[in-house]
């Protein structure tokens, strides 16, 4: 393990959040989209279900993007601001099947904001630990996913949208094979 448990879940909803929108293809078009990511996330708390959710939804996601992509400066710009907006004021809590985690939020703080601050926090702990090289787009050339990598090793070059890794690797055995 990299990060704590709570930092890992976050950074991989981060991940899913902004692959929702990999390769021109939009994952989050209506609310019920939305409704399936956030269940599949386990993100609780309030929602308005509407159109402007959604939105600040798709507008955190493009920061998120951004910010993956940033260098370390940039991203600490962005982290702080992300913070100062959501008015964060980290807290322990312990609820439904997570054991003791960090909120610094309420549940009852826009979707957005409680999605961001999360975010926020568990990059936090990337940018702190001098871990931003685990912060990667997907290696294939047709595909511009975001990986993060979590590997001992740190050997984790393709996304998990798709099959990737498997077509490239199909290729460099096709290549081998012609090449012999």
């Amino acid at each position: 393990m990299v990060f704590a448990p709570d930092t890992e879940v976050a950074l991989r909803s981060v991940v899913g959040l902004i692959n929702t929108a990999a390769n021109g293809e939009e994952q989050l078009a209506t609310v019920e989209d939305l409704d399936r990511f956030l269940a599949a996330e386990g993100f609780t708390g309030s929602r308005t279900r509407d159109a402007a959710e959604l939105a600040s939804v798709h507008r955190l996601r493009a920061e998120l993007a951004a910010l993956w992509l940033a260098g370390e400066g940039a991203a600490v710009e962005t982290v702080n601001r992300l913070l100062r907006e959501a008015r964060a004021l980290p807290q322990l809590v312990k609820h439904d099947q997570w054991d003791w985690h960090l909120h610094a939020t309420t549940p009852e703080a826009p979707l957005a904001d409680r999605m961001s601050t999360e975010a926020a926090m568990a990059l936090v702990d990337v940018i702190r630990s001098k871990e931003m090289d685990r912060m990667l787009v997907c290696a294939a050339e047709d595909c511009d996913a975001v990986v993060l990598d979590l590997s001992r090793n740190r050997s984790k070059r393709y996304c998990d949208t798709g099959n990737c890794a498997n077509r490239a690797h199909v290729a460099a055995y096709r290549a081998r094979k012609a090449a012999s």
